[in-house]
């Protein structure tokens, strides 16, 4: 079972994404922040294009359309489905920085049913 925010724990969230429905023009690429984890702040990047999420790797994009910044209680919990990432924002719990014309396109698939049935699978594969 992979450990939350490891390289392996990206490889099993893209093996799982690739069943997602593709969606036309929901191409970024992301840069994820958190901070405050038990091992300090981890970053990682996906590449996303027409929705699908082509590359998931731990490290820093020398230039991503935009970076989305939480805590790791915050992260955790939209990642276990006990948290909306659209709220999360929302709410000012998560930052966005960057292109915020792209983020805003890329919602909806935050927001779909397949989205939350993958974070389902995903949490009950992953050590937190």
């Amino acid at each position: 079972m992979p450990r939350y925010l490891t390289q392996e724990w990206l490889d099993e969230y893209r093996s799982l994404a690739a069943a997602q429905p593709p969606r036309e023009g929901a191409s970024a690429a992301i840069q994820y922040v958190i901070t405050d984890g038990p091992e300090g702040s981890v970053s990682y990047f996906w590449n996303v294009v027409d929705g699908r999420l082509v590359d998931a790797q731990l490290g820093v994009l020398p230039d991503p359309d935009f970076t989305w910044t939480a805590p790791y209680a915050v992260q955790s919990a939209i990642q276990q489905g006990e948290l909306d990432a659209n709220t999360a924002f929302m709410r000012g719990r998560a930052k966005v920085e960057g292109d915020m014309g792209r983020f805003i396109r890329m919602l909806p698939i935050t927001g779909s049913t397949e989205f939350a049935a993958l974070l389902t699978a995903l949490s009950e594969r992953t050590e937190y």
